[in-house]
């Protein structure tokens, strides 16, 4: 039994023997009814995933105005803000205190000389204008608690703590959401703001930091190592109140709320209702197993990633550690893989500092080019295994993008096959290589060899197997999991789990803690199995569970088919499970109850002119996380 088979079998027993959680069956029912609504969040400025730099790889909280305006300087003369590189991000030390008198947070003028005021209040106003005029955006950090992460886990003696009394040292955003936005965006025009959850994480009564007085107590909303006992209806009203106050503060609608929560807290399944981009790990290392670790904690989650919601598995780490100017190929596989993953490119090095190789690595225009794909789709995961992994993404123009990766220290022999790219078998293939140029064509199947680490990344033009139209498993951007079916969200056993540097063997080891596990995917089961009913294989499809509803923008196509079943995985005899389909909240079909082992039911339905297709997948019980279901063959045609 392979390692996502045992993970399945494990969680099908776990839940199984598992007394069910007491919900109020109606609220279940109304969350499958249809809504004809795309209900990703329209607040922000994120239709593309943002590009630019943040001072905290570089320079931890050791900031200043010299460095950054530095910084955004060489962003703008090497050509790299001409190439979507804009956003200039203060992450934490740039704050002086909180004062008392009205709440204000103060800036350290001492390493922001611009912020001076006459009257005391200090101001960014001059720095972001000062960023604005170079044709750049402007981006600041906060912490969703009262304390940041550099003052939890920093050195209290070290450079950018704030300072004065307890109360004077509380910089973040807790008690003063509505106050702290209308400062940073309404008074000093930022544009983009990350916000951090450290604050609501490590401030219990046995904390080093609140024994010694020196922070105060905050009972946790979040247990980071275990999901069930995190508060995650706190931890979402939270950013909530975030998202609202931006909201009213940037009536325009021109910011970007980036959630720093690393995987905790459920937030795969909400932050598209909330925020612009969502971390999905912890803070990334210069160095190959950290960088796996954060890869990994992103690339099964390609239907969770959308216009104006984006997976974030962390900055560029480009230039520094295993990722410098002696090793190129690990640098361009971490430029291809967040390329691939339509991951923010967020630039994390002192640029003061960057050879013309990695300017190079950064700056290549084809690779930028796959990011800022009009199309938005997240690449899906053609061929997923520990050695080796094959993503392919499709672009706006028709054409395929796909990265293969060696994961491994050794070269490695692969193909590359046209059932990967959902291409004709018997019609040729055209493989560009966007990083060293040539071309390549192919009929069928293609060797390819990897050095250790490479990625090879190529643009691909073929013949389409839909010439019509389009898998759904081939836009991950237009099918939305607005209902996935989980009710106990469980961690991703699929993580790697290379040795954190900070903490290096000093624990029982690194378990799974990102809740994600049994989520949608594209051709894959939530178990990360292929899709298979009735006994057949299917190589497209839309994996999800029992009790599930998918959104799916439908851009113009006529007709809606697919072969709708009960995956061949699911231990439970005892479920029913009915499929319905429906445009813009129009019932349009709906199938009897089906059991595990039923042949497929064939669906094509017409959508012309709807605008919102929805495929419901209700079961006969309210919990029915051990209940894999396909869309099989899923597909839009004109």
């Amino acid at each position: 039994m392979n390692r996502a088979s045992l993970c399945a079998a494990l969680l099908a027993a776990t839940l199984l023997s598992a007394p069910a959680l007491a919900q109020d069956q109606s609220a279940a029912e109304r969350s499958l009814e249809a809504r004809g609504q795309w209900s990703v969040t329209a607040r922000g400025n994120a239709p593309l995933p943002p590009m630019g730099w943040n001072s905290w790889n570089a320079f931890g909280t050791d900031i200043d105005e010299e460095k950054v305006i530095a910084s955004a300087q060489l962003i703008v003369d090497s050509g790299l803000a001409a190439k979507g590189y804009r956003y200039i991000n203060l992450d934490d030390g740039w704050w002086a205190k909180r004062r008392q008198t009205d709440g204000r947070v103060l800036i350290r003028t001492d390493n922001f000389p611009s912020a001076r005021t006459a009257d005391g209040n200090t101001s960014f106003r001059p720095f972001t204008d000062r960023l604005h005029a170079m044709g750049l955006k402007a981006g600041i950090y906060s912490e969703i608690g009262r304390n940041s992460c550099g003052q939890i886990y920093g050195d209290p003696t070290g450079p950018g703590q704030p300072a004065g009394t307890q109360a004077e040292r509380e910089i973040g955003l807790y008690g003063h959401i509505d106050r702290d936005i209308a400062l940073y965006f309404g008074e000093w025009n930022f544009d983009y703001i990350k916000v951090d959850g450290c604050g609501i994480r490590a401030l219990a009564a046995d904390s080093p930091q609140v024994q010694s007085g020196r922070l105060r107590a905050l009972d946790p909303l979040i247990d980071y190592d275990t999901i069930p006992r995190t508060d995650i209806p706190a931890v979402k009203a939270l950013f909530g109140q975030v998202g609202q106050a931006l909201a009213r503060n940037k009536p325009g609608n021109d910011f970007v709320l980036s959630i720093c929560l690393w995987g905790s807290a459920d937030v795969r399944s909400w932050a598209r209702t909330l925020g612009n981009l969502s971390r999905t790990s912890e803070d990334i290392s210069p160095n190959w197993e950290r960088m796996l670790h954060n890869l990994d904690s992103a690339s099964r989650r390609e239907l969770y990633a959308k216009p104006n919601s984006w997976n974030d598995p962390d900055m560029l780490f480009i230039g520094s550690g295993e990722f410098d100017d002696e090793h190129i190929a690990e640098a361009r596989s971490h430029m291809s893989l967040w390329a691939m993953l339509n991951a923010p490119l967020i630039i994390g090095f002192d640029l003061r500092k960057a050879s013309p190789k990695i300017m190079g690595v950064l700056g290549n225009a084809q690779v930028t080019a796959l990011n800022q794909d009009a199309a938005a789709n997240q690449a899906v995961l053609a061929y997923d295994g520990d050695s080796v992994q094959i993503f392919v993404k499709t672009l706006a123009d028709g054409t395929k993008a796909v990265a293969l990766f060696n994961r491994t220290g050794s070269p490695i022999d692969v193909k590359l096959i046209a059932s990967h790219l959902k291409f004709r078998a018997d019609q040729p293939i055209s493989l560009t290589d966007l990083w060293d140029g040539g071309t390549k064509s192919f009929t069928d199947e293609m060797p390819i060899h990897l050095e250790r680490h490479q990625t090879l990344l190529f643009k691909a033009s073929g013949t389409r197997e839909r010439p019509q139209g389009l898998y759904l498993s081939e836009q991950p951007a237009n099918v939305n999991p607005a209902v996935d079916g989980v009710v106990h969200p469980m961690a991703d056993p699929l993580v790697y789990r290379g040795l954190l540097p900070w903490r290096s063997t000093k624990a029982d080891g690194e378990h799974p803690v990102y809740g994600g596990w049994g989520g949608a995917r594209a051709d894959a089961t939530p178990f990360a199995q292929t899709p298979k009913i009735a006994g057949k294989t299917y190589a497209s499809a839309i994996g999800t569970l029992a009790n599930s509803r998918l959104e799916v923008r439908n851009n113009g196509f006529a007709t809606f088919t697919a072969l709708a079943g009960i995956d061949d995985a699911t231990a439970d005899a005892t479920a029913r499970v009915r499929f319905s389909v429906h445009a813009d909240g129009k019932r349009l079909m709906q199938t009897d109850w089906m059991k595990r082992g039923d042949k497929p039911m064939p669906i094509s339905v017409p959508v012309k002119g709807a605008k919102i297709v929805e495929l419901v997948a209700e079961g006969n019980r309210t919990e029915m996380q051990t209940v894999p279901v396909n869309w099989a063959m899923a597909a839009l045609d004109r």
